[in-house]
C-alpha cells in the first residue's frame, strides 16, 4: 500500500510539475509525513525528478519541437547554476533560503499581474544577456533551495512571448540538468532508499507524459491562472515554513 502512495504522489507531482511547477509541494511533504527521512526523501525527488524531466524534454524532442541548439544552451546554463547553488547552500540557513524563495516567487507573481509574462507564439529560443543570467539563477537557486525553480523559469520564458509547448519543453531540460549533480551527489553518498525512489521515478515518468499530452490542449489563459495559482500556494507553503523557523 506504501508503494501504491509512492506511485500515485509521483504521478500527481509531476503532472502538476510539467505543467506549471511546483510538484515538489505534493512528493515531499508526502513522504515526510509518511516518515521517510529528509535526505532520502530529498535523494528520491532529485533522482525521479531528473528522470522524467530527461522522458518528458526527449518527447518533446522527438516531436521536433526542441532543437539541439536551444536545449544545449539551456542544459549548460541550468548544470553551472545548479552546481554553483549546491556548492554554496552550506553557507546559508534555512530561514534565508526560505526568504530568498518567498522574494524571488512574489516578485514573479507581481510582475505576471503588471503585464509582459504572457505565454505568445514565438517559436524559437536564443540565450541572450537578459534571459542567460535569469536562467543561471534560477538553476542557483535550485541548487541551492529548489521549491517554484521551474515556475520561476517558466515565468522567464513567458516573458520572452515563447510558445507554451516550448515552455514546458526548455523547462524541463532546465530541472533535468540542475537536478543531476544533486542526484549524483545523493546518490554516492548512500542516501537513496532504492525501492521508494525506483516507484517514486516511475510514477514521475508517468505524470510527466500525461503532462506533455495536456500541455499541447490547454489553452495559455487557463495555463496563467493555473500557473498564478501554484505560486500563490508556494508562497503560502514557504511563509508557513519561514514563520515556523523563527
Amino acid at each position: 500500500m506504501e508503494y501504491v502512495l509512492f506511485l500515485v504522489i509521483g504521478i500527481a507531482g509531476n503532472l502538476i510539475g510539467t505543467l506549471v511547477g511546483g510538484g515538489g509541494l505534493i512528493t515531499l511533504p508526502t513522504m515526510m509525513l509518511m516518515g521517510v527521512p529528509v535526505h532520502s526523501a530529498i535523494g528520491a525527488n532529485k533522482v525521479s525528478n531528473m528522470v522524467s524531466a530527461f522522458s518528458s524534454f526527449y518527447t518533446i524532442y522527438r516531436r521536433k519541437e526542441l532543437s539541439w541548439a536551444e536545449m544545449r544552451s539551456v542544459l549548460l546554463v541550468s548544470l553551472i547554476g545548479g552546481t554553483l547553488g549546491g556548492l554554496f547552500a552550506s553557507f546559508l540557513n534555512g530561514q534565508t533560503l526560505t526568504l530568498i524563495a518567498i522574494i524571488l516567487l512574489g516578485f514573479a507573481l507581481i510582475m505576471s499581474f503588471i503585464g509582459g509574462a504572457d505565454f505568445g507564439e514565438v517559436d524559437s529560443f536564443k540565450m541572450n544577456r537578459k534571459t542567460g543570467p535569469i536562467l543561471l539563477g534560477v538553476g542557483f537557486y535550485d541548487g541551492l533551495f529548489g521549491p517554484g525553480s521551474s515556475t520561476l523559469a517558466l515565468y522567464t520564458y513567458a516573458h520572452e512571448k515563447l510558445s507554451y509547448i516550448k515552455a514546458v519543453g526548455l523547462s524541463r531540460v532546465g530541472v533535468f540538468a540542475m537536478c543531476a549533480g544533486a542526484a549524483i551527489t545523493y546518490i554516492a553518498t548512500g542516501k537513496i532508499e532504492w525501492p521508494l525512489t525506483i516507484v517514486l521515478m516511475i510514477g514521475s515518468i508517468i505524470g510527466a507524459q500525461i503532462g506533455i499530452i495536456l500541455a499541447t490542449k490547454v489553452k495559455a489563459n487557463q495555463v496563467k491562472i493555473l500557473l498564478r495559482v501554484v505560486t500563490i500556494v508556494l508562497i503560502l507553503q514557504l511563509c508557513y515554513d519561514f514563520f515556523h523557523q523563527l
